[in-house]
Parts: structure tokens; sequence; C-alpha cells
């Protein structure tokens, strides 16, 4: 089975580097890691080929990720959000799972075996 290539989008820096040795250990490949909205959508739109899923933190220095989330799933590519909040104001991602902060690992396991079997 081939890696999974996953782009992340997390403003912490300590938080995304923990998230990319979690993901690397689960067997997948960090596609690209941003700390800003505006970032990750400049890389989607540029000509990098896209991933294969995402983990997207819910607020990324007071901006929400959604114009990401739409973006991604335009594309079809399956993300999961990761949040320290409890319910979230996410109209239209009502289906799309919820990671709490501090991510589980076994979570996001969970998680990538669903994008891989998707």
């Amino acid at each position: 089975m081939k890696s999974a290539k996953v782009m992340i989008v997390e403003d912490e820096a300590l938080v995304a580097m923990m998230v990319e040795d979690m993901l690397q250990d689960l067997g997948c490949e960090v596609a690209a890691s941003f700390g800003a909205v505006a970032d990750a959508l400049a890389w989607l739109d540029g000509d990098n080929p896209p991933p294969d899923c995402a983990v997207l933190d819910v607020n990324i220095g007071g901006e929400m990720v959604f114009p990401v989330a739409e973006e991604l799933r335009e594309r079809g590519v399956p993300f999961v959000f990761a949040t320290g909040y409890g319910d979230l104001p996410r109209k239209g991602f009502e289906a799309i799972d919820v990671l709490a902060k501090p991510i589980n690992v076994g979570q996001l396991r969970m998680a990538i075996d669903r994008f891989r079997h998707d």
C-alpha cells in the first residue's frame, strides 16, 4: 500500500511538528505543512500534486480554516478537522470527523485508514 501524502494546516509550530511525527510513524508522507490559511490556499492553487488527505486545525491564528476545507472538498480530497474546542460552527461540514486536541495517534490512524480505503 502506498503511503498517504498528507497536508497539514496548523498554526502552532510544535503541534504541527508533533502531527508530522505521528503521520510519519503511521507510514505517511507530509505533502506540505502550513501555518496560515492563505499559504495553504496558494499551495493548492499552484502546480503541486494534490495531497491524498489533510489534517486541518480549525482556528489558524484567529482565522477559520473553512476556505481550505471547501477547496479540498471541491477537489475530492478527504480531510479531518483538529481542534481544542468542543462543538464547532461548521455548517456544511457536519459529516467531517473532528479530532480533539491534543491529537490521539489512535484516532489519527483510524482517520488515515479510512482515507486509504475511500
